[in-house]
């Protein structure tokens, strides 16, 4: 019988919950085939069967919680699926257990004498083995002056004459100190088992003042680890951060411009369209060059500077935020960047990002736009210590330099920064440093 078992995840993860189990019991399976659906912090992975056979047995129901190395499953190796191979088994030993009986009946009916005598002898035998049993083997209550009665009854009670406590003068133990120490070992044992019904009531009963704390109906659903996990991160992120968020707004009319005029000749030639993300990533990645504090995280009591661009981009899922992570950005042009975030947003909500593609971010974009979010103040994703937040783009009269007024398409951008190490001054620059870039898209193509 083989045991399968939780594997190793990745070195920060180490639990996880089952989502689904992909096999049932009597199916076969090959050594490699998936057979089960890991929900982690991250990313959902399959379990794998690590040799072939059939599903004897599953040892966690879909919603457990499992950590790595615990068993989830049994492989028999020699079985067959659908418990055939059990099945011939148990047909077997029952023929042979009939012919054994049939066998025992013929040998009654003929020599019913000459087996009272064998038992006779045989009950003698085992008698005398027994005795001598018992002489062999150590008995642990030998040194305790006990009564041959009360021997007797600790036996029959299962009770240990060394926790039998004598009321007798001269320590002798009788069988009533017996009883009394066996009704005491029930005693505790219901006590015991009471103090536990008591637990279970009163969390029971906590459950039901929650329930019915509301006078109409609700619906209750147990969270999901990674929205746990989210949860967690985040009250993390602002219990230890001095986060702090400065705002700006960009005139998005070259970016639109250039984006009507280029998208035809763009999806022509690279196969991807032209969004607002590789223009918002360019402008990041020139802005972080110039203010390398941003795309730093502390450690202990030092400042890490990192010396390359790897931009997280938050996508939302039906499962909660995940942030896969376009590497060296500043290496990648419009295409090559629209491509990684189409490719990375699919897997993303397709559950396939592998633990590599969301870890080591330098620096994270996320974009409420989308969904019509005006403004908001975006949580940093630590340890990073910078966040960009994109806000849906909106008409509105502007006043211009000559003091003319005109409606141009604007956007709200919001920065969340550590003012642990990052200050107000250097936020505010930075995010002018984007904007500047943003409403000048030749400046932004050579500084990004």
């Amino acid at each position: 019988m083989k045991e399968i078992k939780v594997p190793e995840l990745a070195e920060s993860i180490t639990e996880g919950t089952v989502a689904e189990w992909l096999v049932k019991e009597g199916d076969s399976v090959e050594k490699g085939d998936a057979i089960l659906e890991l929900e982690t912090d991250k990313v959902n992975v399959e379990v794998n069967a690590d040799a072939s056979g059939v599903i004897s047995e599953l040892l966690v129901e879909e919603g457990d919680d499992v950590e790595v190395g615990d068993t989830v499953a049994k492989i028999d190796e020699n079985g067959e699926s659908g418990g055939s191979s059990e099945a011939e088994e148990d047909s077997g030993q029952q023929e042979e257990s009939e012919q054994q009986e049939e066998s025992e009946q013929q040998e009654e009916s003929s020599d019913n004498g000459k087996q009272e005598s064998s038992k006779d002898s045989k009950e003698q035998a085992s008698e005398k083995q027994e005795d001598t049993k018992d002489d062999s083997k150590e008995d642990p209550n030998k040194d305790v002056v006990a009564s041959p009665a009360a021997r007797k009854k600790a036996r029959e009670l299962g009770i240990d004459l060394r926790d039998v406590k004598p009321n007798d003068p001269l320590g002798r133990i009788r069988p009533e100190d017996v009883e009394a120490a066996a009704n005491q070992s029930k005693e505790d044992k219901e006590s015991k088992g009471s103090k536990k019904e008591s637990k279970k009531s009163k969390k029971s009963e906590e459950k039901s003042s929650q329930k019915t704390e509301f006078e109409k109906p609700v619906e209750r659903e147990k969270m999901s680890r990674r929205r746990q996990t989210i949860s967690k991160r985040l009250v993390e992120a602002q219990q230890t951060a001095a986060m702090l968020t400065t705002f700006n707004e960009v005139d998005m009319t070259a970016v639109m411009n250039l984006r009507q005029e280029r998208k035809d000749q763009f999806l022509q030639k690279h196969d991807v369209k032209l969004g607002f993300m590789s223009f918002f990533t360019k402008a990041v990645v020139g802005a972080l060059k110039e203010f390398p504090l941003l795309n730093a995280e502390i450690q202990g009591d030092e400042i890490v500077k990192k010396k390359f661009y790897d931009i997280g981009m938050a996508v939302s899922t039906d499962e909660g935020l995940v942030v896969p992570v376009v590497r060296d950005a500043d290496r990648l042009g419009f295409a090559g960047i629209e491509k990684e975030i189409g490719r990375l947003g699919k897997r993303a909500r397709d559950k396939e990002l592998a633990l590599d593609e969301l870890q080591g971010g330098s620096f994270t974009i996320t974009n409420g736009g989308i969904f019509g979010s005006m403004l908001s103040t975006p949580i940093l994703n630590a340890p990073q210590v910078g966040i960009l937040g994109m806000h849906n783009i909106q008409k509105r009269a502007m006043v211009m330099p000559d003091d003319s007024i005109e409606v141009r398409p604007m956007m709200y951008i919001a920065l969340s920064y550590d003012h642990r190490i990052v200050d107000g001054k250097e936020a505010v620059q930075f995010l002018v440093r984007i904007k500047e870039m943003l409403e000048d898209p030749y400046n932004l193509l050579l500084e990004g």
